[in-house]
């Protein structure tokens, strides 16, 4: 019986986290309030946007950026048919239609070429997600999008720290939406951030974060604030609050240092694997960085007697978390019935669902861990070779 077990994801928290909140606790504002405005400040500064607005969550973000463009009922919004249900979700919230487009079998971005064939009358906006943390291809996305006039939005969720042809993350795109959900790459435990560049989507989404009102907390019951408001729209309850801002500050701070850990447990893995060619390993293209959120191999089935199921059971039975990114939307139920969309269509992410899964990869992981993980891995496909 294996007693060891190195889970998929272990937050990693530090003494200056556990400092900051509790100075915020001792504080008396816990709610939206200083700190906040302080880690939209620290970053917008770090990305180089003109405007940051903290929301609780991705999907909030998501979902008050595609208002802000102005989503309607029956508009068409293109997203990639591998990403969490969040990236298409929130395209129902307005009865949209997300429309699917297949993706790229090295990168696992959405596929440019694939991109405009799919754009209608009633296309609005790209939805774009940096797979695992590498931009997608933004410069031929921008010129698509610029010719057919379509927004782009950036489901930044993996993506912290990257850059793109030497721009950072949260400029790429016309809208971008980071997550800071406890397995990303800065952790609030639950919370997201907006970056734009555009004044008036920028003032929209500050409004409809918190029930349409015109004043936030902070403005109203703060020394400097008074207690008058008004409500210009029916909006959301979206805000993030001064704890995990004040976890978002620390974060931030440490946010290459951890970027580099991920980098080195990914070149540790590659460094392993590259000798085996059962595995097909992550590509990251020249011309961009990744943050190395997920580490994903492909199985070469071919090469195997085991499928992806079997090879995961294995490293469960070693003590090895793993995961799979993503069961592809068009197998899900709600996507497949709601919208008609057929298996046969997505050939790409078809390919890759039935060979993916992910390994550990974050800040903590140790280094006889990650030999311990290498060494299971290899071992399984030297046992099972075709």
């Amino acid at each position: 019986m294996v007693k060891r077990f190195i889970p998929f994801h272990r937050a990693y928290i530090g003494k200056e986290e556990i400092r900051n909140v509790v100075d915020v606790l001792k504080s008396g504002w816990h709610t939206m309030g200083p700190k906040t405005v302080q880690f939209e400040e620290r970053f917008r500064v770090y990305t180089g946007a003109k405007f940051a607005i903290s929301v609780n969550s991705c999907t909030a973000a998501l979902h008050l950026a595609l208002e802000a463009v102005g989503i309607k009922a029956g508009d068409e919004v293109l997203v990639p048919a591998i990403t969490f249900t969040a990236s298409a979700e929130v395209v129902c919230y307005f009865k949209a239609k997300p429309v699917l487009v297949d993706v790229q079998r090295d990168t696992m971005n959405i596929d440019p070429a694939l991109i405009e064939q799919k754009i209608t009358k009633k296309t609005k906006a790209i939805i774009v997600v940096d797979f695992a943390g590498q931009p997608a291809d933004y410069q031929e996305i921008r010129r698509i999008a610029r010719k057919h006039g379509l927004c782009i939005i950036e489901d930044a969720a993996h993506t912290l720290p990257t850059t793109y042809k030497g721009k950072r993350v949260g400029t790429l795109a016309d809208i971008t939406c980071f997550s800071f959900y406890a397995t990303k790459t800065l952790d609030t435990g639950e919370g997201g951030m907006i970056t734009t560049d555009n004044p008036t989507w920028a003032a929209r989404m500050k409004v409809m974060r918190l029930h349409g009102m015109n004043k936030d907390a902070w403005k109203r019951y703060s020394k400097e604030g008074s207690w008058f408001y008004e409500v210009v729209d029916a909006g959301f309850k979206y805000n993030t609050t001064d704890i995990n801002a004040a976890l978002g500050l620390a974060q931030l701070d440490r946010l290459e240092w951890m970027g580099a850990r991920r980098a080195a447990v990914a070149a540790a893995y590659t460094k392993a694997f590259t000798s085996l060619p059962e595995l097909g390993l992550p590509v990251v293209k020249s011309d961009r960085t990744t943050s190395w959120h997920l580490y994903v191999l492909k199985l070469d089935l071919k090469a195997l007697k085991i499928g992806r199921n079997a090879f995961i059971q294995e490293l469960n039975a070693l003590g090895v978390g793993t995961s799979v990114h993503f069961i592809p939307l068009y197998r899900h139920p709600f996507y497949r019935d709601t919208f008609k969309f057929r298996v046969k269509d997505y050939p790409n992410s078809e390919w890759l669902y039935e060979r993916i899964f992910s390994l550990p990869i974050y800040p903590g992981l140790k280094k006889d861990e990650v030999k311990y993980i290498t060494d299971g891995v290899k071992a399984i496909v030297a046992a099972n070779k075709a």
